[in-house]
């Protein structure tokens, strides 16, 4: 059963968005690159942040501009206030989509690793960039791998009943449907095998828009 989100309500209703005397265009001309969001989904100990961290190093090394976001490392800080029910988990994503967001018109790579079960929080977080800015990454490693991997102990803390709304144990899991890329852990030789499926997306998407702008150029 897919979750639902309410209509956002801004709190205040004073505020005014302030366009930025420098556009996204002239940002990413400076940075030689274009803004993308590339999200990672998968269960509990799938390795999205394994892989991400190892598309983050080979991006570093092609020189890309980019920024990794965990989704622990957030709630240490930004996400800190919120547990895991279903309306914290939504929060969540939704406060990430707004970074990745910015990220994007910032003109980095943002490479973004979070459970994110629900179908419905990741298109939110699609629809938040331009269309062809967002690339899903499924990282589809069966819930028997993930619970022999367990590297928090998490699975069996949440087979005992200790942690409530657990993802593939006592909360559902909804895999991409359409991902940009489907990753396999299991049939692939290493994560760096997997990381170079990224990149190649990646690649893909920037010569799509190679040809797109060469199309819209005037002939001489």
């Amino acid at each position: 059963m897919s979750g639902s989100r309410p209509p956002h309500k801004t709190a205040a209703t004073n505020v005014v968005w302030h366009p930025t005397i420098i556009r996204r265009a002239e940002r990413e001309r400076l940075l030689g690159q274009h803004g993308r969001l590339i999200w990672f989904t998968g269960l509990s100990g799938s390795g999205k942040s394994t892989i991400a961290n190892a598309v983050d190093a080979l991006l570093n090394e092609r020189g890309r501009h980019t920024y990794m976001l965990d989704g622990d490392n957030l709630r240490h800080g930004l996400c800190r206030d919120l547990g895991f029910a279903p309306d914290d988990r939504t929060e969540n994503i939704r406060r990430i989509a707004e970074v990745g967001r910015l990220f994007v018109d910032a003109g980095l790579i943002a490479l973004a690793a979070f459970i994110s079960p629900l179908r419905t929080d990741r298109e939110f977080v699609r629809s938040r960039v331009d269309a062809g800015d967002f690339i899903e990454v499924f990282v589809d490693t069966p819930l028997d791998v993930c619970e022999q991997r367990d590297p928090k102990g998490l699975y069996q803390r949440a087979r005992r009943g200790e942690i409530a709304d657990f993802t593939g144990i006592s909360a559902p899991y909804e895999p991409p449907e359409h991902p940009e890329v489907h990753l396999r852990p299991n049939d692939m030789a290493s994560v760096r095998d997997a990381a170079e499926r990224v990149v190649n997306a990646l690649l893909r998407f920037e010569e799509d828009d190679r040809r797109t702008l060469l199309g819209h150029r005037r002939p001489e």
